[in-house]
């Protein structure tokens, strides 16, 4: 036993403590969302779904959706920190030691192998596992978020953010002093620094995934498989569609359509879903995302039409890739989950209010402040219920990892 008071240490973009609490909490939340909106009885249930990148945001919710929404057998892959007598463990650990749980309660079969998504290692596990307790799989999900890529020789790619061919200078928000900046400026990358931001975050890595589970006959005939990735406004694309993560996204867009036609002889398919800005670890890293979304949620909030990571792939399962389901594609062959966030009204208001925002007005022009409690909710602190001034069990154990 290891109880103890967890206070959040927050450096920037980052936590170096989670509450398993407020993690387990926050998941609780999300199984019931994804109770209420996905229409099993009505669509039909899925056999087994495989989710690579499990742990936090759309992987998480994936995982959640695939399992308490439409009843699948699922497996998850992660790479979580578990706890020690003297620390916490990761969001991610703690958020599926609460999901095992009410499988478990809920008479449901889920499976976590902790571990290096890009290794072979694990990739040979999961096939072990797949074969011996799941069957062929309906359905991959492939949302990895690492920021580097061990490959089995050793050589180590580390992604960047940064944008292509010319400086990024323009507006950005500093999470540590709470406070807007302007002039904000980053140089550009180097070929190098492109070519390794597409092999962590490109679509080989997904590719290699499909190839492999097909190879060992673990495919089922009409599997599904989506990425995930994001687009934007015009205010962030210089560093994020335009720059060194875009050109990885526009690498996962093509390996969707080799993976498509891939999968077409046995009824398949392979997508990407463009979904809708949020918050999460990755994308507070990169610099004006955070005041673009402070002011994205102020306007969508005001509309009704804001969307957490549950609701989308709520709706992406429900009118997209669920069963008997026909993706709705744009012309590039992508799923636009990012409908509401992109309309007209919605861009202009964001537009015009990124000029005017300053340290003054940031809590009228923005929704700064739901920005930050998702934020920190994201590592279970700032949630509704949980008493944060209470010892709570920190040495909390996560089957089969």
């Amino acid at each position: 036993m290891s109880e103890q008071i967890v206070e959040p240490k927050i450096r920037g973009f980052i936590s170096l403590t989670a509450h398993p609490d407020g993690c387990a909490a926050n998941v609780r939340q999300q199984i019931e969302i994804a109770q209420i909106g996905s229409p099993s009885e009505t669509q039909g249930e899925i056999g087994n779904v495989l989710v690579i990148g499990s742990s936090t945001g759309y992987g998480l919710a994936s995982f959640l959706v695939s399992s308490f929404g439409y009843g699948a057998a699922t497996l998850g892959v992660c790479f979580e920190k578990e706890p020690t007598e003297t620390k916490p463990a990761t969001a991610g650990w703690y958020n599926l030691v609460e999901a095992h749980r009410l499988a478990e309660v809920n008479d449901l079969h889920i499976e976590t192998i902790n571990g290096d998504a890009f290794s072979d290692e694990v990739k040979q596990e999961v096939v072990q596992a797949i074969t011996e307790r799941f069957g062929q799989l309906d359905m991959v999900v492939y949302s990895l978020a690492a920021p580097r890529r061990r490959d089995p020789d050793g050589t180590i790619w580390n992604s960047v953010l940064k944008p292509i061919d010319e400086p990024y200078t323009g507006k950005s928000f500093d999470l540590r002093r709470h406070k807007v900046i302007d002039g904000m400026f980053v140089e550009p990358a180097n070929q190098d620094e492109i070519e390794a931001t597409c092999k962590v975050m490109g679509g080989e890595d997904w590719k290699s995934w499909i190839e492999l589970l097909s190879s060992n006959g673990l495919l089922a005939r009409e599997c599904r498989t989506v990425a995930y990735s994001y687009i934007g406004p015009d205010v962030t694309a210089a560093l994020y569609r335009r720059g060194t993560i875009g050109r990885a996204k526009e690498h996962l867009e093509k390996t969707a359509n080799e993976l498509d036609a891939f999968l077409k002889p046995t009824d398949g398919g392979a997508w990407v879903s463009i979904n809708k800005g949020v918050v999460t670890q990755a994308s507070s890293a990169i610099p004006g995302v955070p005041l673009y979304m402070s002011l994205l949620f102020k306007s969508m909030k005001q509309r009704g039409t804001h969307e957490g990571v549950i609701e989308q792939i709520v709706r992406l399962f429900t009118d997209h890739i669920g069963p008997g389901q026909t993706p709705i594609l744009d012309n590039e062959r992508r799923i636009r989950l990012d409908d509401l966030e992109m309309e007209e009204a919605v861009q202009r208001e964001v537009l015009e209010r990124w000029d005017l925002v300053t340290d003054e007005n940031l809590d009228e022009l923005t929704d700064y402040a739901g920005y930050r409690h998702y934020f920190e909710e994201l590592f279970g602190f700032d949630v509704p219920g949980v008493d944060y001034k209470v010892p709570t069990e920190v040495n909390r154990n996560l089957p089969n990892a």
